[in-house]
């Protein structure tokens, strides 16, 4: 009984990550718009940038999730 109350404070621990995702997701998309709408023309030079670090933000969410579903199902 006391393992799986470790396991679930354990995958608690771990999914906090996914606050600082959700406040850095929202930080590159609300500087990505502004820089669009400040100066339309490096649209085509921010867009790919701001999609990467989308990309490189949401993975971390990923293994923090992972390592939740390790912690609990493992």
């Amino acid at each position: 009984m006391e393992a799986e109350a470790a396991k679930f404070i354990g995958a608690g621990l771990a999914v906090i990550a996914l606050a600082g995702v959700g406040l850095g997701i929202g930080n590159i998309f609300s500087t990505l718009i502004s820089s669009i709408a400040r100066n339309p023309a490096v649209q085509p030079k921010v867009f790919p940038v701001g999609i990467l670090g989308f990309a490189l933000t949401e993975a971390v969410a990923l293994f923090a999730l992972l390592i939740a579903f390790l912690i609990l199902f493992a």
